[in-house]
């Protein structure tokens, strides 16, 4: 009998997309930033910029946590699949299907 969610957020497998779409929406968000920045530098006050800077910076340390993040849950998805010998069940059908197709 299989585990099945009662909530997208319920399955490794569903955390991990969700992390992988904050990490795409977090490296937009850097680049209009880094837009602004470069549009900005010459024509707003110093403070102004400064805190266009801190913002990005505080984006790349976002995007890096995500990264490591989006790791861990690939790490916990490959031991769920061992502990639980689901590799070993989805290359059974794999292999049956390229020796009848040969």
């Amino acid at each position: 009998m299989s585990y099945r969610p009662d909530t997208p957020f319920d399955s490794v497998e569903s955390a991990h997309e969700y992390v992988h779409l904050l990490e795409e929406a977090i490296a937009e968000a850097k680049r209009d930033v880094a837009a602004d920045l470069a549009a900005a530098s010459a024509s707003q006050p110093d403070r102004r910029v400064e805190a266009q800077r801190l913002v990005h910076y505080k984006l790349e340390k976002l995007e890096q946590q995500l990264h490591n993040s989006s790791r861990l849950l690939n790490d916990l998805r490959s031991l769920r699949r061992l502990l639980f010998d689901e590799r070993v069940a989805d290359a059974a059908p794999r292999a049956k299907a390229k020796t009848e197709a040969a």
